[in-house]
């Protein structure tokens, strides 16, 4: 039996890929136990320093496994635990100080759209659909949805999604801000592969930067919410300062002014 999620570490870059493609990677009990462990596996690695979130198969991910909750779970404190479960992996990766991508490809959908969202840049492919979907088998938004897409899109946008039957077009999914870009290819197959390949050259572009950097400001813009304003900009000043107590700060900021003066 497969692992329900791949992980590898390559050069400071984490990849988690969700590996249930027969079920559009939609969550059950071994998948949320997985998720939960790996995130936490992935922010907690002094050598990872940006994430890559994709997935095997046709589609990103269909949200909550509808077969294994008619199945093997009775009772509705069955799925509020299973949610909790996710819920640990999802505050992993956003409370962190790691930069996330997400390569979207195909179909994202309930709360597939949660773990789309855990994502700070996120691409998906022209042919991508994304939408909410929870009414449609009588039940709400969970994983984050609701705590996340208002923030992404607005209110009313948020609204429009969740209160109807609709999949957003990748195009539609651009303009709303709620995905950061969308790239074609021939076929579903080749776009994927491109979907992919452009959200490592985005992880590969922080690697190759002040990582450390781009984590902080991620931390900041993420954690904002929890401060007044005035926390906020007592935050954003204790931050700056310990940046620039970092080595790599240091030589960068060296070098910009070396540049500015000829070098004296």
């Amino acid at each position: 039996m497969s692992d329900p999620i791949l992980f590898t570490v390559d050069d400071g870059l984490a990849r988690l890929t969700l590996n249930r493609p027969a079920s559009l990677n939609a969550f059950d009990a071994d998948l949320a136990m997985a998720w939960r462990d790996v995130t936490a596996e992935a922010v907690g690695r002094d050598d990872v320093r940006a994430i890559l979130l994709d997935a095997a198969g046709r589609a990103f991910c269909a949200g909550g496994d509808v077969v294994a909750m008619a199945t093997t779970m009775g009772s509705g404190a069955d799925i509020t635990s299973l949610a909790h479960v996710i819920n640990e992996g999802i505050l992993s990766l956003t409370q962190s100080a790691i930069p996330v991508v997400a390569a979207a490809h195909g179909t994202t959908a309930g709360g597939g759209l949660g773990i789309l969202m855990c994502s700070d840049y996120a691409v998906v492919g022209a042919s991508s659909k994304i939408g909410s979907l929870y009414a449609n088998i009588g039940l709400t938004p969970d994983l984050s949805v609701s705590a996340q897409l208002a923030r992404a899109v607005g209110e009313r946008r948020a609204l429009q999604l969740v209160l109807q039957d609709r999949l957003l077009s990748a195009e539609e999914a651009v303009e709303w801000g709620l995905v950061a870009e969308a790239v074609a290819a021939a076929d579903a197959d080749a776009e994927a592969d491109a979907v992919r390949a452009r959200a490592e050259q985005i992880a590969r572009f922080w690697l190759a930067g002040a990582a450390g950097a781009y984590g902080q400001a991620k931390r900041l813009v993420r954690s904002q919410p929890s401060r007044s304003f005035a926390e906020q900009l007592a935050e954003e000043a204790r931050s700056i300062g310990a940046a620039f107590e970092t080595a790599d700060a240091k030589a960068r900021v060296a070098g910009f002014a070396a540049s500015r003066t000829g070098g004296r």
